[in-house]
């Protein structure tokens, strides 16, 4: 149960429309309510850090709707108004795809179009704006402020990321238990979910007025020291073969450490039996010793943050996933303001000029989001939450005394909506009970008429534009997704093997196919200290470059890239055939993708103990491309090679 989040829910909405009410500014206190409540939908279990961009940036773009509509409606007849809100959707649909944090963005600039020129107040549009402003920065300084029922101490700022953190520990040691086993595969994928969480923790901006940075380098150390481990239970994995307790004893007791902030103490050493066995063992020893430090272990600051710019934004957002989903948010949402401005012209709204029309290109919004689940799942989620919240709401509404009534309506809703985010449609009815609270007690009677009617039309409207034929090629956001991840496996790859010709590359492959096993390339075979074994001269080679940094960074890279394809793949095979049908085979190539990634880790680590490959990672390397090249062309992937040569 969540709280935290739900005691800022009722910190935020309610008192902020209490406000406008007692200073005699209502419709300030209810454009600030309605900021603290997409605050609240964004508001999500993480870091502090992570909290400042999830929820500032589309707060800062919902800013900017408000500003469009509001003036737009203002001095825009029906016609050009419909155009503009069509160009702004256009837009905003492309940035939509761009990834969670422009989702978010972009669905609060089309949202709040829609109310600032649906929803007549009577504050001016620059009043508007700051009130806006205000109910965001709300919920996000009782964010960064309160602390939550776990905190440690002073520390409890920095109690996200150091939970983030240890749930790679935690995650490590799953897969280690699960080595030889069919659930290898779910804690494989468990981990990468665990560290793109801790990455995502550890990104942001700095809160050093309130954090010492000692404490967050010494996050940063841990994160780092974690990825060898990662490496290595990977790895593990990939040979298939059972490990002893005793090898996820040491990440427990790591994770341990970071949810206490205290040392580790004696770490269990693994068996070194086998090249990954042995780097496990390096690892945990080179993490007993990062833990013991303030500082940045390595000097590899920067490994928690994802190597992804503005750049990269933008050519997700014109790419063809991004163009695809821009045209069906403009045409949804385009229609739906066109149909709102014929129902107001014959007075479905009432007979007094510019009434509440922004309902029904609102819904529109939320329904095309492509995040909230499957097409078919979101209609129906949407109609059975806005009945349910608009019966609800009507029987409440009748017997509540105004204007409190409406005030502990939406503290209560805003309360809940933390926990309502799990199922989209106990989300869709606590926002309907909070957003008609708020505009009942902006002046609209009897909100929750017509309401249920004009969901109903926005779930026919994007359940038909969902279907139709759109220019460019069909499931584009998957396809585009999947080329990705093959680019960062191709990268990924080729930096493990070498590239030809590239100074210092290793000899991957053996020549006269020798097997380059470890006695071969100068290993003792001895199980003494780390460190103090006949290391191969492979590693020390390795070392000596100074790879490992940019080894492990595209290796993150390679399989978040993955998870994003695997999890947009999972979206889309669920829905209707007329849509699943465009992206049959998808799934297959997603998992010869994991498959080469995981091989590649493991040639890595066999690489820094013995300098070559086995035959049986030249053979499985060998095959999963040449069935990647099978598949790929219909899907546009890039070709994936193999870069070392032998």
């Amino acid at each position: 149960m969540p709280w935290s989040a739900v005691a800022r829910g009722a910190l935020t909405g309610g008192p902020l429309l209490l406000g406008g009410v007692l200073a005699h500014h209502v419709g300030v206190g209810v454009v600030a309510a309605i900021a603290a409540m997409f605050a609240g939908i964004n508001d999500r279990p993480g870091s502090r850090r992570a909290a400042v961009k999830r929820i500032g940036a589309p707060a800062l773009a919902g800013v900017v709707g408000l500003l469009t509509g509001t003036y737009a409606g203002q001095y825009l007849g029906a016609v050009p108004l419909t155009l503009l809100l069509t160009a702004v959707a256009l837009v905003a649909g492309s940035v939509i795809a761009a990834g969670p944090v422009a989702s978010g963005a972009g669905t609060q600039l089309l949202a709040l179009s829609a109310v600032g020129a649906g929803l007549p107040l009577p504050d001016p549009g620059w009043l508007r704006a700051l009130a806006f402003v205000a109910g965001a920065g709300w919920l996000l300084l009782l964010r960064l402020a309160l602390p939550s029922p776990r905190a440690i101490g002073r520390a409890y700022l920095l109690d996200g990321e150091r939970a983030a953190v240890a749930g790679v520990y935690d995650a490590v040691a799953a897969l280690l238990d699960a080595a030889g086993t069919d659930a290898a595969v779910g804690r494989r994928a468990a981990l990468t979910a665990a560290l793109d969480h801790a990455q995502d923790a550890l990104t942001g901006p700095r809160l050093r007025f309130w954090a010492s940075s000692a404490a967050e380098r010494r996050l940063h150390t841990q994160y780092t020291a974690a990825l060898p481990l990662a490496e290595a239970a990977t790895a593990l994995a990939w040979a298939g073969e059972p490990v002893s307790e005793r090898a996820a004893q040491g990440p427990r007791r790591l994770a341990a450490a970071v949810r206490g902030n205290a040392g580790t103490g004696p770490l269990p050493a693994p068996s070194r039996s086998a090249p990954a066995l042995r780097a496990l063992d390096d690892a945990l020893l080179r993490a007993a010793e990062a833990f013991d430090r303030a500082e940045d272990g390595g000097g590899h600051r920067r490994l928690h943050e994802r190597r992804r710019g503005a750049a990269d934004l933008v050519r997700a957002a014109l790419g063809p996933g991004g163009r695809e989903y821009g045209f069906r948010v403009a045409l949804s949402f385009g229609t739906a303001v066109a149909i709102a401005q014929v129902l107001r012209h014959f007075h479905w709204y009432g007979n007094q000029p510019h009434q509440h029309w922004y309902w029904l290109p609102a819904t529109a919004v939320f329904l095309v989001k492509p995040d909230l689940g499957p097409l078919a799942s979101r209609v129906l989620c949407r109609a059975a939450g806005t009945v349910l919240g608009a019966l609800g709401f009507a029987a409440l509404a009748a017997v509540l005394p105004q204007p409190a009534g409406a005030v502990l309506l939406v503290t209560v809703s805003g309360a809940l909506l933390p926990v309502a985010t799990r199922h989209f449609a106990a989300q869709t009815a606590a926002v309907t009970v909070l957003v008609l609270a708020l505009v009942m007690a902006g002046g609209e009677p009897q909100p929750a008429a017509g309401r249920v009617g004009e969901t109903l039309l926005a779930c026919a409207i994007v359940l038909v534009v969902g279907h139709l034929p759109m220019p460019g090629e069909r499931a584009g956001g998957v396809r585009a997704r999947l080329a990705t991840a093959g680019t960062a496996a191709h990268a990924y790859l080729t930096h493990v093997l070498g590239e030809p010709g590239t100074t210092g590359a290793p000899a991957a492959f053996p020549e006269t196919g020798e097997t380059g096993e470890t006695g071969e390339t100068g290993e003792t075979g001895e199980t003494g200290e780390t460190g103090e074994t006949g290391e191969t001269g492979g590693r020390a080679d390795r070392d000596d470059r100074g790879d490992r940094a940019e080894r492990w960074a595209l290796r993150r890279e390679a399989y978040r890239t993955l998870a994003e394809a695997r999890a947009a793949i999972a979206l889309a095979s669920a829905e209707l055939p007329a849509l699943a049908r465009h992206t049959e085979g998808t799934d297959e190539i997603a998992a010869l993708l994991e498959t080469l990634v995981d091989t590649t880790t493991a040639c890595a680590v066999h690489l820094d103990d013995a300098g070559r490959l086995s035959p049986r990672h030249t053979e499985q390397l060998t095959g999963l491309l040449a069935e990647l090249e099978r598949r790929r062309r219909s899907l546009g992937l890039r070709e994936i090679t193999l870069p070392a040569a032998g």
